[in-house]
């Protein structure tokens, strides 16, 4: 059954050497790169205290339901480049499952029940044929941090996926991404954002992409993306902005091609600059999507945005400040997550 390590604790009692197990914990099972075509059972091995199970590098169409019922325990899961078309409903038993890899198979969908592994940190999914996730996915998993979708056949996100606030990393590139979802600001501690390679589906950008507060890298290359959200130049924190491959017509290549801060000034002078209809049809945009309440002061006490050469003040609507419009316990209600 591959390698197994076990700990064994000794208690030492009143000079007299008592050895009695304290703990035994199956620390791991790594049955990885044997052409397995189905996984061998083992009765003698109590399967409710392994943490880690390495099925990986095998030929398996199937794993046994009650197999994946009995792993009481397990904290990572890896079961890459296999030939599983689905993958157990019983998943949903591992509710202590922190890392999940079913990378390089042949799904085309996560079983619902997945929604069940609430400790779920690390989901790896790239190189299948996913069409569709769980609707509610989203409202589930609150401990992801980091989901790896790349390289499937997904036309969208469902939308409960704006509300994975814990979500530090999202990679959806290479799919057939037509849109993205609208509330994308509720992703509060998302870093890194790789929407790239969806080719000619994926056309445009949320506004609510702009107030992602903790964004350091956003890729959007070949798409068929012309114009970038105004909303942009308020990510003050990114430090990596890739637009390669896309017929953009706003912000033009030339300003691109010299850095973000160009990139920035450009969409600030727009935002700033197309007349007071334009700018009251921007925030029209944001309130749309729930984000702002559609009406601000500049730095006069005047309603509208700030002259450019107040630049830095953007950084404030987009601060902890204002985060109070956009709290927790408004955004996560019943009523917001289905109103339209």
């Amino acid at each position: 059954m591959g390698e197994i390590k076990k700990k064994v604790k000794v208690e030492m009692r009143g000079g007299e050497r008592n050895s009695r197990v304290l703990e035994e914990e199956l620390e791991a099972m790594d049955m990885s790169g044997l052409g397995l075509e189905k996984v061998p059972s083992s009765p003698s091995i109590n399967l409710a205290v392994i943490s880690k199970l390495d099925l990986s590098n095998n030929n398996l169409e199937s794993i046994p339901e009650s197999l994946i019922a009995r792993l009481l325990n397990l904290a990572i899961m890896d079961v890459h480049s296999n030939q599983l078309r689905l993958l157990p409903n019983s998943i949903g038993c591992l509710s202590k499952l922190k890392v999940l890899n079913v990378s390089a198979n042949l799904l085309e969908t996560l079983p619902k029940t997945i929604e069940n592994c609430k400790a779920l940190e690390d989901l790896n999914a790239t190189f299948n044929n996913i069409t569709t996730l769980p609707d509610t996915i989203g409202f589930e998993l609150l401990n992801l941090r980091k989901l790896s979708l790349s390289s499937n056949k997904l036309p969208h996100l469902p939308y409960s996926t704006s509300h994975l606030t814990s979500l530090r990393v999202l990679d959806i590139r290479l799919n057939c991404l037509r849109s993205l979802p609208q509330d994308l600001e509720n992703l509060v501690n998302l870093e890194v954002l790789n929407v790239s390679q969806n080719f000619q589906y994926l056309e445009t950008l949320p506004y609510s992409i702009g107030l992602l507060l903790s964004l350091r890298d956003l890729d959007v290359s070949y798409n068929k993306i012309k114009v970038l959200p105004e909303s942009i130049a308020g990510l003050t924190k990114l430090q990596k902005l890739c637009v390669l491959g896309n017929p953009l017509v706003s912000p033009p290549i030339v300003v691109t091609e010299q850095s973000i801060e160009a990139v920035k000034e450009y969409l600030l002078n727009k935002m700033n600059g197309n007349g007071k209809e334009a700018k009251k049809s921007w925030i029209g945009k944001l309130v749309k999507c729930g984000t702002f309440n559609g009406s601000m002061l500049n730095a006069t006490g005047k309603e509208g945005f700030l002259p450019s050469k107040d630049y830095r003040s953007i950084d404030g609507l987009s601060s902890p400040g204002y985060l109070g419009m956009f709290s927790p316990k408004r955004l996560f209600s019943p009523r917001h997550h289905f109103a339209r």
